[in-house]
């Protein structure tokens, strides 16, 4: 089996793998690293495109027990659930209409922060904008006196 010249050894995927001086032809493992983008070098189990290290001999969960434990180790913290996005992007949303406050009041001359704004953001341009801004934000409403702690 040739390369094409034009092809790179990095990026040539072979599905065949021939072994024992030509006497053994088998499958290759699929898998590719992540570091080096160069597929695993071990021949693939039989019936499977991967070999045993990389999830040949796995077979699933058979029990519904056992399914149901795959399904709830999936999530294994709450950092990515919905309600985790929406509070990240509430806090970016304040974050980034404190520091559009800053830069109308002209109270830094810091450079902004680079990247992309959060969803449903819109810029606060005027005096009257940072006014409603800071009016509407939950963190400064009046605290009552049965509330505060001393």
């Amino acid at each position: 089996m040739d390369l094409d010249k034009d092809v790179a050894p990095q990026q040539y995927v072979s599905t065949l793998l021939v072994t024992a001086g030509g006497k053994i032809v088998c499958g290759r493992c699929s898998a590719k690293s992540k570091r080096s983008s160069l597929q695993c070098g071990r021949p693939a189990m039989s019936g499977k495109a991967v070999c045993n290290f990389h999830g040949g001999r796995s077979t699933g969960p058979k029990t519904d027990a056992g399914k149901a434990r795959q399904r709830a180790a999936v999530i294994k913290s709450g950092h990515y659930t919905k309600e985790a996005n929406e509070d990240k992007a509430r806090s970016m949303r304040l974050l980034a209409g404190l520091e559009d406050a800053m830069y109308v009041l002209n109270l830094t001359a810091m450079p902004r922060t680079r990247g992309p704004k959060p969803v449903d953001y819109v810029p606060l341009k005027t005096v009257e904008d940072v006014v409603k801004f800071i009016l509407d934000n939950p963190l400064h409403l009046p605290v009552s006196s049965d509330e505060r702690q001393i």
